[in-house]
């Protein structure tokens, strides 16, 4: 089922939250105004931060993340090349909203990506001491009537840092919520030609309507397989890869394939020989979009933003759509009640020849990554799993 998105707001970004050792994080969220798409192509949708990040680290990670808003800044291996993944604009939490607000919404001062990203944060604990390190935070958002707390936490001699959410209501209703982790990664990590996403995708669809001036080289709103998606000039494109000859502005969303328990999606440059990747629970985040934002400069961003729903869309839309194939396109937020979410962020080397990431599974306390055609896998100690 197609959805018409002809008439959406061609707005910007939002910022939400990361962090490596045990952190939660507390935040008093008031409302904020909505940006330009450009703005979200160069992360500059969030007010300036005069405070300076949050630093977590241990002896394999070294982590950054804003107090404005809890984006995840700065991720970079100890001992190694020190190269961030992030893009400029980081990993943020889109709550409670994901894309362009209702022009509704917007009229009652509804952010693009809704609040949560938007405000500075209290931290209500922090522990660095032990072999386990973390931080609280917690914020209301106003407009939505939702109280966020977020934790995090790293182990020391581990590679994986786990986040875990929790919204709960203050209305009197159900309600649908919009709830992305928009991971985003850029230059110098995003390379064309070397940089490869994977995930265990089924069926995708290329967004409907996509906003902005650069053109696109999908066909808009049709149906594929992942990971070869539907192009001008009756083409085929390859969109694990980041394309090293054009500009290209793209949207897809895939399903992730429902017969799982445990999803993931990763990043791997292949010259550097570095993985980043995320794990989670397939029923929380049942969808991944792809951000194709190849601008062929330092702009660049590729988003792999896990979710509870298919596109950047508000939520009357994705009532509307739902399902798509077969999978809900919106989660429910009951009245007076609570709804968690978690998962596991890791970076990592590869060994040389590991070219692709065919399985991410967790067991026995460790996280096994593996690459089917070369017969490698990494083995990550995991002290918590999922």
């Amino acid at each position: 089922m197609e959805v018409d998105l002809s008439n959406r707001l061609a707005k910007g970004a939002s910022y939400g939250m990361h962090c490596l050792r045990t952190v939660v994080l507390a935040t008093v969220l008031p409302m904020s105004l909505a940006v330009s798409i450009l703005a979200q192509q160069r992360g500059s949708s969030a007010p300036a931060n005069a405070t300076p990040p949050l630093v977590l680290a241990n002896d394999q990670l070294e982590f950054s993340i804003s107090t404005m808003g809890g984006k995840f800044l700065k991720l970079q291996l100890r001992g190694s090349e020190p190269l961030n993944p992030f893009h400029t604009i980081g990993h943020f939490l889109a709550l409670d909203g994901f894309g362009a607000p209702s022009s509704q919404e917007q009229a009652a001062g509804m952010p693009f990506h809704g609040e949560a990203s938007r405000q500075p944060v209290d931290i209500l604990s922090r522990h660095d001491s032990g072999p386990v390190h973390s931080i609280v935070m917690q914020s209301f958002l106003p407009l939505a009537q939702e109280k966020l707390t977020r934790t995090i936490e790293l182990a020391d001699g581990e590679n994986i840092i786990h986040v875990s959410s929790e919204v709960e209501s203050a209305l009197n209703i159900d309600r649908p919520i919009s709830w992305a982790e928009h991971a985003t990664i850029g230059p110098p990590f995003l390379e064309p030609g070397k940089t490869f996403v994977d995930m265990p995708a089924t069926n995708c669809q290329v967004r409907p309507y996509k906003p902005g001036p650069i053109p696109g080289r999908l066909i808009y709103g049709r149906d594929f397989k992942w990971p070869m998606a539907p192009a001008n000039n009756f083409e085929r494109a390859d969109i694990r890869s980041i394309p090293s000859d054009k500009k290209f502005l793209d949207l897809a969303s895939c399903q992730l394939d429902p017969n799982r328990t445990l999803a993931f999606v990763t990043a791997l440059n292949v010259d550097k020989r570095l993985l980043l990747g995320y794990v989670f629970p397939r029923e929380e985040y049942p969808w991944v979009m792809s951000w194709m934002n190849y601008t062929g400069d330092q702009h660049a961003a590729r988003g792999m933003e896990f979710s509870t729903q298919p596109f950047d869309i508000s939520h009357r839309e994705t009532v509307e759509m739902n399902p798509l194939f077969g999978t809900p396109a919106f989660k429910w937020l009951p009245a007076k009640s609570k709804i968690q979410s978690r998962f596991l962020l890791f970076y990592t080397a590869v060994p040389e020849g590991f070219t692709r990431v065919d399985e991410v599974k967790i067991e026995a306390g460790k996280l096994i990554v593996q690459d089917h055609a070369s017969g490698q896998q990494i083995v990550l100690a995991s002290s918590r799993g999922l």
